[in-house]
């Protein structure tokens, strides 16, 4: 979806030391999750976390090598975390997935060289709504194992045009589920189809939208959004942001003219995104 291949021909020579591919951050019933890591000549300690999802469909082919040069090109080591792709995984599973691959690189920050005190997390679309789920819940460590026990919590979020607010979608009071083309959409992520009873469709939205949890401990959050995205509205970002206003969070919305879900040149908003890092995080 994001494409930055224009990065490889501005940065002549590697700004990554190591590519560690496929580290395994979860298994279950014969399958594995895995994260690659891309680790800076010269860095700072930060972490920024990309989670490689659009329409919560995940996979290798998402794993962008002239981001990665970009982010340790500013002394970031980034994480890129694929996930469990709908339909054969619901939200919660690919929640349980990527809040587990944080836990991970938080287990294992002494290994990739980064401060567990210092991670930021970002994606687009999807992906942008799966970091802000777990910017808004990721303080609370819950299970039993010791992985279980690390924590979740980020300390910094940016992202590209997300979902927000499910039972207040495009508009308040407009829930995304009862429309027949969105559920066509998201449907299948969300196990739920037009015929499903208006409680359950009402119970969902909530669970799964990001607003649902907002407070004045969410970390400080970017957003950039197209003003003419037909996918998912403007107004998911804008009413995300008059709620971190509400509640005194540092925030951000930066508006792009013209744009819709994604543009051609979108390597200037990606510096934005780790620049907004690089800020809150140092």
């Amino acid at each position: 979806m994001l494409l930055f291949a224009a990065l490889s021909l501005a940065l002549q020579d590697s700004t990554i030391k190591e590519h560690i591919v496929d580290h395994i951050y979860h298994k279950n019933a014969g399958a594995a999750f895995t994260y690659d890591v891309f680790k800076p000549k010269s860095p700072n300690g930060i972490a920024v976390i990309w989670l490689v999802s659009g329409g919560w469909v995940s996979d290798h082919n998402g794993i962008n090598v002239p981001m990665a040069e970009l982010a340790c090109s500013k002394g970031i080591t980034l994480f890129q975390v694929v996930h469990g792709a709908q339909p054969r995984y619901k939200m919660g599973e690919i929640l349980d997935q990527v809040h587990r691959a944080v836990k991970d690189i938080r287990f294992n920050a002494k290994q990739w060289g980064v401060n567990p005190n210092k991670f930021g997390v970002s994606g687009g679309s999807a992906g942008g709504h799966l970091s802000l789920m777990i910017g808004t819940q990721g303080a609370v460590p819950v299970g039993s194992d010791v992985l279980l026990k690390t924590s979740s919590e980020v300390q910094s979020i940016a992202v590209f045009f997300p979902p927000t607010d499910f039972m207040n979608y495009g508009k308040e009071g407009a829930a995304a589920f009862k429309n027949p083309l969105l559920v066509g959409a998201y449907g299948p992520a969300f196990a739920i189809d037009p015929k499903s009873p208006e409680d359950k469709l009402a119970a969902v939205g909530k669970q799964y939208s990001p607003a649902t949890y907002v407070s004045a401990k969410t970390p400080p959050t970017l957003l950039i959004h197209g003003d003419k995205d037909m996918l998912v509205p403007i107004q998911q970002s804008q009413w995300f942001k008059s709620k971190l206003d509400g509640l005194g969070v540092k925030n951000d919305l930066i508006v792009v003219p013209g744009e819709g879900h994604g543009w051609k040149d979108m390597v200037p908003q990606l510096n934005q995104i780790l620049d907004w890092h690089l800020q809150t995080l140092k």
